[in-house]
């Protein structure tokens, strides 16, 4: 078998383990199983109110309503991103922006609050939570209009803080985040069933946490804006909310909502592990959670690999949500990013063996861009080498979109329906 063989044996290897991963996320059956477990709580409600928001909202708003039986269903709206809306016969779908907030959003937030409102003691509001649902459902606090919210998240996301310091200021920007659904809710009765795409599949994260009262105290969205140097950007409105909020005391909260979790990056780590198994890998997790910056997390991997034993297939994998922070203007995401830098790590250090590098999202969906991440090889670097395109160009204006592009390295998967970070996939030859 040839060197270039071998990657491409390697790439399509890798491309398998992480579709398993996400086909162990698959949010259709994990809301269909839980509703049949907790079929107590539904059976006994006057009336069910359904509320869907994030990327998974369309499989598992099906889920619900094919479960469910019909004459109870008062309600159901769904709110997902652009790509993945469709129509549910006996639900309204609306579509929203994601990662940057957009009055569609704003809308589908005010139209969720309106069914939890409308909701009577005797009734059950199922909400069925994923990730990417904070973006899609913004709420300003009273005083900030929707472009000052969607100006201080732009802020956060090109600012390298992780996914809990954002979350922990857009709960706090917000009239639906941190358990704002559930007092929504109250008196009536909820069932949240949720997706997680978040370190720890902490309740309060998943899409911060709009049915969990929120854990952090008053102070902490302020802090973080100062801690990421944003305060001078962000918006008066915004700095006049937080530093009002930080010296207000905690408020109590009335809890009436049943939080389940049915989905998680844990569960996929898992499905990637048994598939590369199958597949004839040694396997190795690396990180169950694999953070921080993406340099980093790349330097990381490439350790990993040359620790690992030779004369045996291996495959090196993990599971989490890495950060870049953007300083320049071209396309791309994280895991873009991810891939392209460890081509070029290799590149500089060789591992000296045959080896296929995957990084992708699991929605289907890095960044601004169509493409789930990348599937890198010995093979990437030499590709755009061949074209006279510099890579170190290319990432000093974080532009791995095109310079994946050129390579033929892109990993597109369409959108999948679902949502659960994001995955790894190392194997070596």
């Amino acid at each position: 078998m040839t060197k270039e063989t071998e990657s491409t044996t390697l790439a399509g290897d890798a491309e398998t383990i992480f579709r398993a991963g996400v086909a162990a996320a698959d949010p259709f059956h994990a809301v269909a199983a839980a509703l049949e477990a907790h079929d107590g709580e539904w059976s006994q409600a006057g009336r069910i109110h359904l509320v869907a928001a994030g990327k998974a909202a369309v499989p598992m708003m099906r889920a619900a309503l094919d479960t469910l039986p019909h004459a109870k269903v008062a309600q159901a709206f769904a709110v997902t991103n652009y790509e993945n809306v469709a129509e549910i016969e006996g639900a309204e779908v609306a579509g929203a922006s994601h990662p940057l907030p957009d009055e569609n959003g704003a809308a589908a937030a005010r139209r969720i609050e309106e069914i939890a409102h409308d909701a009577a003691t005797s009734d059950l509001v199922i909400c069925l939570v994923s990730g990417g649902a904070s973006a899609l459902l913004p709420a300003p606090a009273d005083g900030i209009t929707l472009a000052e919210k969607i100006r201080a998240n732009d802020l956060l996301l090109k600012s390298g803080a992780d996914i809990v310091a954002m979350n922990t200021v857009r709960k706090a920007l917000s009239r639906l985040k941190g358990g704002g659904l559930a007092r929504a809710i109250h008196p009536a009765q909820g069932l949240a069933l949720i997706l997680s795409d978040v370190p720890g599949d902490d309740l309060a994260i998943i899409a911060s946490g709009p049915t969990v009262p929120d854990p952090a105290a008053p102070g902490e969205a302020l802090e973080i804006v100062r801690r990421f140097g944003l305060e001078a950007d962000m918006p008066a409105s915004v700095m006049a909310h937080l530093e009002k909020r930080a010296a207000a005391p905690k408020g109590t909260f009335v809890q009436t909502t049943e939080n389940i979790l049915v989905g998680s990056n844990r569960i996929s780590l898992q499905a990637t592990e048994n598939a590369a198994r199958q597949l004839g890998y040694e396997t190795v997790i690396l990180s169950e959670w694999l953070e921080g910056d993406v340099q980093e997390a790349v330097e990381a991997l490439h350790a990993a690999a040359l620790r690992a034993p030779r004369g045996q297939k291996t495959a090196i994998l993990a599971g989490g949500e890495t950060s870049v922070q953007v300083t320049g203007r071209g396309k791309g995401g994280r895991n873009q990013e991810m891939a392209l830098r460890f081509a070029v790590l290799c590149e500089a250090s060789p591992l000296s063996r045959d080896w296929a590098f995957l990084s992708g999202g699991t929605d289907g969906r890095d960044g601004p861009t169509d493409a789930a991440g990348g599937i890198v090889t010995a093979e990437t670097v030499p590709a755009l080498e061949a074209k006279d395109l510099s890579v170190d160009a290319h990432l000093a204006d974080n532009d791995a979109f095109h310079a994946l592009q050129a390579a033929g390295a892109l990993l597109v998967t369409g959108a999948t329906g679902t949502n659960v970070a994001d995955l790894q996939v190392l194997l070596l030859g």
